[in-house]
């Protein structure tokens, strides 16, 4: 039922996780997909070619997105190839320990530069290609830790928080432009982001039995709903912030 044949989309963050699931979802409902990666340059080719097996284009792109240029060089290239931008994914990031009272600086720099930073990057980067179609469709994923916090983590759930409220504000700045703006926020996903702390059987486990659900999802279980908002099917969806987490974070 859903369809984006003849759309281009963006994801950041495509090699792995939920990034890679959004990307090889996205080309099978038929849009072409480009993807930024940070390092790992032999899983971004991995992804380009099971994409180019469902006959669709990929393009792949090794992108500090932290750096305003290397971003506008990606969006302008991919812009430069296909003609037009229609969907952007803002997936990357990053999730890191910080203890108040013990900081790390350095630390809290990064996480603002990759988490927040590169979202206004993108999106001032996107935004006059969106404008000059008259449509675009912006999906950020957030997550739970914006919503309720997360103790030893707040600078992630700050960048979160932060990632929340950009969200809502662009839906009603570029809602006007034919541009919605929504956010998905994940709860516990079982990906290489968590598996240093899911090496702990115990600990998962309990992450596990903290969710009504009683299942760590899979990063297609993300997938589905930012693929739902990118979607003719969510056409009046604007600055909603999805929580999928499986009910273990019930916030309106």
């Amino acid at each position: 039922m859903i369809s984006l044949r003849g759309r281009t989309t963006i994801i950041t963050g495509g090699s792995r996780g939920i990034g890679r699931a959004a990307v090889l979802l996205f080309a099978e409902a038929g849009s072409d997909v480009a993807f930024n990666y940070a390092c790992r340059e032999q899983a971004a080719l991995d992804v380009k070619a099971e994409v180019e097996r469902k006959g669709r284009r990929c393009l792949i792109f090794k992108t500090d997105i932290a750096e305003q240029a290397e971003v506008r060089r990606l969006v302008d290239e991919v812009a430069g190839s296909w003609g037009h931008i229609d969907v952007l994914v803002n997936n990357a990031g990053i999730w890191t320990g910080l203890e108040i009272g013990a900081m790390d600086s350095d630390v809290l720099k990064e996480t603002v530069e990759v988490n927040i930073n590169s979202l206004f990057y993108f999106c001032d980067a996107v935004v006059p290609y969106m404008k000059k179609n008259g449509r675009g469709w912006i999906i950020n994923v957030g997550s739970t830790a914006g919503v309720r916090g997360e103790a030893f983590h707040s600078h992630y759930a700050a960048s979160k928080g932060a990632m929340h409220a950009l969200t809502k504000s662009l839906a009603a700045e570029l809602g006007p432009s034919g541009i919605r703006v929504n956010c998905v926020a994940p709860g516990w996903v079982d990906t290489d982001m968590c598996a240093e702390v899911f090496s702990d059987a115990a600990f998962k486990e309990s992450v596990r039995q903290s969710i009504p659900l009683r299942r760590i999802p899979p990063p297609e279980d993300i997938a589905g709903p930012i693929l739902f908002l990118a979607s003719d099917l969510a056409r009046h969806i604007n600055g909603a912030i999805i929580n999928v987490n499986g009910g273990a974070v019930l916030c309106g």
